[in-house]
C-alpha cells in the first residue's frame, strides 16, 4: 500500500511539473502572437487554439498535484471544530464523493475523447488540429486524480495522513 501511495504521489507530482510547462508554453505562445499580430502585422493562426488547449491541459492535468498538496480553496471550519473520529468520517466522506464524481466524469470524458479519436476529428479552423489529442488530456488528468483520490484514502484509512492534514487536537 505504501509503495501505491508514494507512486501515486510521485505521479501527481510529475504531471504537476507538466501543468506548469504547459502554462509557461501557453504564455511564451501569447508573447509570440502579440509580436507576430502586433509588430510583424501577420495573422496568426494556431496560437489561439494551442493556448486554450495549454490551459484547460493543465487545468486538468495538474489537478493531481493540487489536491496532493492541498492547494485547492476549501472551507475548513467545519473539519477544525469536529472531533477526531468525526473529522475522520467527514474526510472519509468528503474523498468518497469527490472520487465518485471523478470517476463519472473520467468515463464520460473516455467516450468523448474516444469518438473524437475514432472519428479523426479535427477543429473547424484554418489550423484544423486533431481534437484527440488536446481532448486526451480530460481522461488522463481525472484518471490521475481519481488515482490520487484513492491514495489519499488509503493514506488517511491506514492512518499515514491526518483527516484534512489537520492535527488530532480539537480547535485551537
Amino acid at each position: 500500500m505504501t509503495v501505491f501511495i508514494d507512486s501515486v504521489r510521485g505521479l501527481s507530482r510529475v504531471f504537476g511539473i507538466v501543468a506548469a510547462v504547459l502554462l509557461l508554453a501557453a504564455a511564451l505562445v501569447v508573447c509570440q502572437l502579440v509580436f507576430v499580430r502586433y509588430v510583424l502585422n501577420e495573422s496568426a493562426i494556431w496560437q489561439h487554439e494551442f493556448v486554450t488547449f495549454s490551459l484547460i491541459a493543465s487545468t486538468f492535468l495538474g489537478s493531481p498535484y493540487l489536491l496532493l498538496t492541498r492547494g485547492h480553496v476549501n472551507v475548513d471550519l467545519l473539519p477544525i471544530y469536529l472531533g477526531g473520529s468525526a473529522r475522520f468520517a467527514l474526510a472519509l466522506l468528503a474523498a468518497a464523493v469527490s472520487l465518485t464524481f471523478c470517476l463519472v466524469l473520467l468515463w464520460s470524458s473516455t467516450i468523448w475523447w474516444h469518438d473524437a479519436w475514432a472519428g479523426n476529428w479535427h477543429a473547424e479552423t484554418v489550423w484544423a488540429p486533431v481534437l484527440w489529442i488536446p481532448y486526451a488530456a480530460l481522461p488522463i488528468g481525472l484518471g490521475l486524480l481519481s488515482l490520487q483520490y484513492v491514495a489519499d484514502i488509503l493514506a488517511l484509512v491506514s492512518g499515514r495522513d491526518a483527516p484534512f492534514g489537520l492535527p488530532s487536537s480539537g480547535p485551537p
